[in-house]
């Protein structure tokens, strides 16, 4: 049984370098698809071993794709926040928002229609910001089913699952209810 983790416990993971990583000491291979459990076992122990560098990767691919495109990103981020906001608030005055409704119904659909024009025109900045988002998860995705586990990724992995040390990325995968070491 597991204590239950705060942040003081955790340690972060050790910056892997960048021959380990991608280059002369790294092995890639496809995948075995017919066996998802190897298959997730291998993205699992990569993601715990690699999880810095992960980290580091994703937001150089967001300042990249914020860099090319500077303010198609920022008013992504800004139309995400706007319609995340009105979601939360529609979401938690669910009365108020049908007694609106119901008192002032030309309001509600000029309302409504204003926000369907507000996302059609924030459209291709929405996307943008998805980019910079998901273009990092995809990277890691195929990083990590692609890349061959070594033997400190073995070990280090074996030392974290006997609970001398967790990582950020364990206590989330764990959180999800994955079995993390194997």
């Amino acid at each position: 049984m597991h204590k239950k983790q705060t942040s003081s416990d955790f340690e972060i993971a050790p910056l892997r370098s960048l021959g380990d990583f991608l280059l002369e000491a790294a092995r890639f291979q496809i995948p075995n698809v017919k066996d998802f459990e190897r298959w997730g076992n291998r993205v699992t122990q990569n993601l715990l071993y690699y999880q810095t560098n992960y980290f580091l990767m994703s937001i150089l691919i967001f300042i990249i794709v914020g860099i090319i495109h500077p303010i198609k990103m920022a008013c992504g981020i800004l139309a995400t926040a706007v319609l995340f906001m009105i979601f939360v608030y529609i979401t938690n005055e669910k009365a108020s928002a049908a007694r609106f409704k119901k008192r002032h119904p030309i309001v509600s659909i000029f309302v409504i229609f204003a926000c369907a024009y507000f996302l059609a025109y924030m459209l291709q900045s929405l996307m943008v910001f998805l980019l910079g988002v998901l273009l990092p998860v995809a990277a890691i995705f195929i990083h990590a089913s692609l890349r061959l586990r070594n033997m400190k990724n073995k070990i280090a992995n074996k030392v974290e699952s006997l609970g001398l040390r967790t990582t950020p990325m364990g206590f989330f995968l764990e959180e999800m209810g994955l079995e993390i070491y194997s």
